[in-house]
Order: C-alpha cells, then structure tokens, then sequence
C-alpha cells in the first residue's frame, strides 16, 4: 500500500495556500530554549493569559490518591452540556499553563456547548516525568468518576495541542491499561511521540531542549508512558490528529498514525499545507478551516449519540 502526504489534504484548503505563505514570510519563525537559563527567561518574558467571559472555575480534584488542579468552562446559560471535554495545554512541558487555553476553552464551550475541563500539569524541568502524566490521569480518573453528577453527561472527549497531544495518548495509554475506556474520542494536533529521538522521525528533533527537560533522568526515553509512538496501541477510542505539512513533526505523527492504524484503531489524520507547527493558533484561514474541521469531528464522533 502506498500513501502520499496529499492523501491525508483536503483538496477544499489548496485555494487557502497563498495566503498562508504570505503570511508566514512575514512572520519570523519560533524557536525554544536551548537550556535552562533560556528555559526561565521565557517563561519570566511571557505575557499573562488572555481572560476570557465568564470566568472558569479553578478547582483542586482528586482521584486514585493523586491531586491536581483544573479549569473548568460551563455553557454561560444554564444548558446542560452535551459532552465533556478534558484539554491539555501546550508548552513543551515546561512553559504554558491550562489558564493560556481560557479562550479557546471559552470558544468550544459556546461553539459546541460543551463543558471543558482543563488541567494545569506540572511543569518540567523542575517536575519531570512522570508528573505531567500523572497529573493528566489523575484528573480523568475524577471527570470519569464525577462526569455524570456534575455536568449531567458521560459523553467524554480529550484534546491536547503539541506536548498537550503526547500527553493525552500516554493518559489514554494508562486508562486502557487500567481497563478504562470511559471516553468517546480524542482530537490530538501537532503532537510529539518519540521523546526518545531514535526513530527516523524522531531524530529530526534530537537535539531540542525539552526532550532532556521533560526526561530529566529517566534510564530509558523509549518507556511508552514517555513516548507513545513505542506504546502497545489497542482499544483506543477514535482520533483524530491534525499537522501542518511544514511541521518538523509531520513524520512523527504519520508513523503515530500508521502505529494506530496498525492497532485496529480508528484514526483521521488531516494534513494542512503551507503550515507549520502550530499554525492552528495563529490568525489565518487555513487556521479557521482547521478549527472548523475540529469542531465538525467533535460533534460527529464525541457527542453524536451512539
């Protein structure tokens, strides 16, 4: 079987290509930190997060002996939400928090009213693995647990955006093994799934600052729990993963999505061209269509009844 990056586009976003390379001819490219002392002045020259209206709650939730703490987004008028869904923020593990998604949390709630619950894990490198997973699970062992109470629904969904998306296949990873299958789909975008840096794909980014910082000193970067693409992959629910075709990462998440395919899973992956990591937060169509096409699979595959 033979497959081409172009498979994976849908010929509907070619007329938005222009536009989005003008756009990033002007913008300068971004880069991460190199070591810790740059790790720590990014985070010190970072703006504080946009609020958004109304204001989520922030809360302290527990499960299975584990404590974290969460941002939570309900519809503004009283509806009952359709679904619930648990975000995982960007950052690389070490910047970013849950408060940096209030917007776009804000956004899905009155787009597809839905609650959001999103989880500010700690930060690496002065938490490093396994505490942002831990923190990840912990908290969709309490959504899983209290869903149903608290937001009137059991229709369950996971986001993550860049490491957001590595964590949420390690928590979807560590409830299957568990023998959890309480959620309905998860959408994963831009993520990162060899941490080891020893696959072809994963080589391409070897010598990026936050592999050794979310690491720390783990003897062997290949654990699953640490990069997924090595995970034993069955009895997943549905995903749906989105890469810009410009990505460094793009070979990364095409072999997590044949590794899925592999597995039985059911896995969409849509490929955006002309774009780089993360340009489905920066201000441009190919952006839109790509957030339309997110909100459009959530409906369908999370909270469409069975």
């Amino acid at each position: 079987m033979r497959r081409d990056v172009a498979d994976y586009i849908d010929p509907a976003v070619l007329a938005l290509v222009a536009e989005s390379r003008e756009f990033y001819e002007r913008r300068p490219p971004g880069r991460g930190p190199t070591n810790a002392n740059e790790l720590l002045e990014l985070r010190a020259a970072a703006p504080p997060p946009s609020e958004c209206a109304p204001p989520p709650s922030i809360e302290t939730v527990r499960a299975d002996g584990r404590c974290t703490t969460v941002r939570i987004h309900v519809p503004a008028d009283g509806r009952r939400p359709r679904g619930v869904l648990l975000e995982i923020h960007t950052g690389g593990f070490y910047s970013g928090s849950a408060a940096a998604s209030d917007v776009r949390n804000r956004r899905l709630v009155d787009a597809l009213n839905v609650a959001v619950v999103s989880v500010d894990y700690r930060l690496a490198p002065e938490n490093p693995w396994p505490a942002a997973p831990d923190d990840c699970e912990a908290a969709a062992l309490w959504l899983i647990e209290h869903a149903a109470a608290r937001f009137g629904t059991s229709r369950l969904g996971m986001m993550g955006f860049s490491a957001g998306s590595t964590l949420v296949l390690a928590t979807l990873v560590r409830l299957r093994d568990r023998g959890v299958r309480a959620f309905d789909g998860a959408v994963v975008e831009c993520g990162t799934y060899d941490l080891s840096a020893t696959t072809p794909a994963g080589r391409l980014i070897a010598d990026e600052y936050f592999l050794q910082a979310y690491a720390g000193d783990a003897p062997d970067r290949t654990v699953p729990d640490l990069s997924p693409i090595f995970a034993r992959l069955q009895s997943l629910p549905p995903i749906l993963m989105v890469i810009g075709e410009d990505d460094v990462l793009l070979e990364d998440n095409l072999a997590m999505a044949d590794r899925l395919a592999a597995a039985g899973g059911d896995v969409e992956v849509r490929v955006y061209p002309a774009s780089p990591h993360a340009f489905s937060r920066h201000p441009t169509a190919m952006a839109r269509a790509a957030a339309d096409g997110i909100d459009e699979w959530i409906q369908s595959r999370i909270l469409a009844p069975s």
